[in-house]
């Protein structure tokens, strides 16, 4: 027979035990614990691109444009695309991830571009290529970009997520390829003029813009519930959705005629005057601002928009101002001034003007000088560590001290 006292000291002595190891217990978890003020990541801060070929870096390799050497444009080798961890080759082929790429804002802060060229919102295979969209596909051990983001951010304190999609919704590399051969392929004195094509036109409808307006919605969307699924809180980082910079000028902006074929085998801009005012008159705008407003509609807190629509005005492809090396008398994109005085969108490859080492994907892509301008611009969108929108535009001539072209974000 137990004694009462003694009996309840001993239970009172268990009982302050069993508190000691549960506050013991809490303690360590406490200590174990990520600091969650800047996400399941601690450390340096990490911005992390997602989407197309206007954030992957495609065209990236070439500063400016030339007829002669390529050499003389090359601004980043044979590995320009190379992001293996060996840096021997692509981790995907073809998305072209390219060393120029905007998301490498540097000053402290490290990038991570999982955006592929020829992405769409979802993922899918062109041919044998994979390109994976803004989604969590998952199989054989391939993932769209949204699962990607997930894996990655859980493991990294990611600050901003910047996004370019939708482009490709909208068929942006067939439609210049309808352009371009509609303007090879006809007369000056009966031009055929991609303007209402069907194949052209069927894609600014308005139940189709309505379609891809709620397809980029959703991938915006998946990038979010990424970041929510590998532990962070709205607070806890930004999305920055940018819009698409014009890449050829007006019709009476071009330094060529478009009689004859200098415009083409000169230049590397096969449209007609008509068709090129299309493109900034309508098809511009409607990518533009479906894009941005599916960032605004999107419902979240935390979105920010970066508008690029005239980011490049004044540089663009064949524009008057500027020119291929040789018309300026540069003798290469080292030259003094040449950011100033080259085209910051690649030209337009077709199957007969195509040769090593460009590539027919690479064609009316933001190049290297391009890509560096965007990259000032999101410098300035990260806004050191708290990010903000704007319109971003060329603000003076030259390079900062990083040998970025001087851009503002206003």
């Amino acid at each position: 027979m137990h004694h009462p006292i003694a009996s309840r000291r001993a239970a009172l002595l268990a009982a302050t035990a069993a508190l000691a190891v549960s506050a013991l217990l809490a303690c360590l978890g406490a200590l174990a614990a990520p600091a969650r003020a800047d996400g399941p990541g601690t450390g340096s801060p990490w911005t992390v691109s997602v989407g197309d070929s206007y954030i992957s870096g495609e065209a990236g390799r070439w500063a400016g444009s030339t007829n002669n050497s390529s050499s003389a444009v090359d601004a980043l080798g044979s590995s320009a695309y190379n992001d293996n961890a060996a840096g021997t080759g692509e981790l995907i082929p073809k998305c072209h991830r390219s060393k120029a790429a905007e998301v490498y804002i540097g000053a402290g802060v490290n990038g991570a571009n999982l955006a592929c060229s020829g992405a769409k919102t979802s993922t899918f295979n062109e041919g044998e290529t994979f390109k994976p969209g803004l989604d969590f596909y998952s199989s054989g051990g391939r993932e769209g970009q949204a699962l990607m983001l997930q894996h990655f951010a859980a493991a990294h304190n990611v600050k901003l997520v910047a996004i370019s999609i939708g482009g490709n919704n909208f068929n942006f590399a067939s439609i210049v390829q309808t352009c371009v051969e509609d303007w090879l392929l006809s007369p000056s004195w009966w031009p055929n003029y991609c303007d209402d094509d069907s194949s052209v036109t069927s894609n600014f409808t308005a139940s189709n813009v309505a379609k891809v307006k709620g397809e980029v919605t959703t991938a915006i969307r998946n990038v979010a519930q990424a970041m929510t699924n590998a532990g962070y809180s709205a607070t806890q980082y930004s999305i920055v959705v940018q819009d698409y910079p014009s890449p050829i000028p007006l019709g009476s902006g071009f330094r060529y005629s478009q009689s004859g074929f200098t415009r083409q085998s000169t230049g590397g801009c096969g449209f007609w005057n008509n068709d090129a005012n299309y493109a900034n008159e309508k098809m511009l705008p409607t990518i533009n601002s479906t894009v941005l407003g599916a960032a605004s509609g999107a419902g979240l807190s935390n979105v920010k928009s970066m508008d690029l629509g005239s980011a490049f005005n004044g540089r663009r492809l064949c524009e008057k101002g500027v020119g291929l090396l040789e018309e300026q008398g540069l003798a290469s994109w080292r030259s003094a001034g040449a950011v100033d005085r080259s085209e910051w969108i690649n030209e337009i490859r077709t199957v007969s003007t195509i040769f090593g080492p460009y590539e027919v994907q690479e064609s009316i892509h933001p190049n290297y000088w391009g890509e560096l301008a965007l990259r000032n611009c999101l410098t300035q969108a990260y806004n050191g560590g708290s990010p903000r929108g704007g319109t971003c535009t060329i603000s003076a001539s030259g390079v900062n001290s990083a040998g970025e072209p001087n851009m503002s974000l206003h």
